[in-house]
């Protein structure tokens, strides 16, 4: 009965715990960056103590919507890089979803990585870096594993997907966020300009033996 017990409990607290990250996604939509911890305590209705209790401070709450946020876009990359089609459209497909993420949500992608565009006195110790340079690494480690298990890159493979991954990700990072602040062109037109940067090295690498191809 004991153990039943303490499992409730922690269901119970998951719970709770995904309907705070709910409200807190409501108002990072309503509010970007500007998003605070008393509006986010006020739209789930509790005091910000209770708040504070389940994340901390706003570094807490900002990780855990930040893996709350990678995790989907990171099932949305995978789903585009297993589509049935050619390496070039699947490189475009997965470009493609970046960007329509980020544009889709910007407030989402402001808060997660440009946070100290609405910080207060309230949260004037908030690193920005110390939060958002892991959401990166963690995108480039990903995308390295998926090179690695899919091209054949040679004798030093483990290195050059690590090394293909994170550039990856960090010119997807550098360009998408220059063109979500200044929309030069359109959505289409920067896939199709950043597939032909990266083209050439990956039309030239086989597929990895044994693998799920790429």
């Amino acid at each position: 009965m004991e153990t039943t017990g303490r499992t409730e409990q922690e269901r119970s607290a998951d719970r709770r715990r995904r309907e705070l990250l709910e409200a807190a996604d409501r108002v990072v939509l309503r509010d970007g960056p500007g998003a605070s911890m008393n509006a986010i305590a006020a739209e789930a209705g509790i005091t910000k103590p209770i708040l504070y209790r389940h994340f901390g401070d706003k570094g807490g709450l900002y990780k855990a919507l930040a893996v709350r946020h990678t995790d989907a876009l990171l099932d949305a990359l995978r789903a585009a890089l297993d589509a049935p089609a050619g390496r070039r459209e699947r490189v475009e497909a997965t470009l493609d979803t970046y960007l329509a993420a980020i544009e889709t949500n910007p407030q989402v992608y402001r808060f997660l990585m440009h946070p100290a565009e609405g910080t207060t006195q309230a949260d004037a110790g908030f690193d920005v870096g110390l939060h958002s340079a892991p959401l990166l690494r963690r995108l480039g480690e990903e995308l390295a594993q998926v090179i690695e298990e899919r091209v054949d890159l040679g004798p030093e493979s483990a290195q050059l997907a690590r090394v293909w991954g994170h550039g990856i990700v960090g010119m997807m990072h550098a360009a998408g966020d220059w063109w979500l602040g200044e929309r030069p062109c359109s959505r289409a037109e920067l896939v199709r300009s950043l597939a032909d940067l990266l083209w050439g090295r990956l039309a030239a690498a086989g597929d990895r033996v044994g693998g799920p191809g790429f």
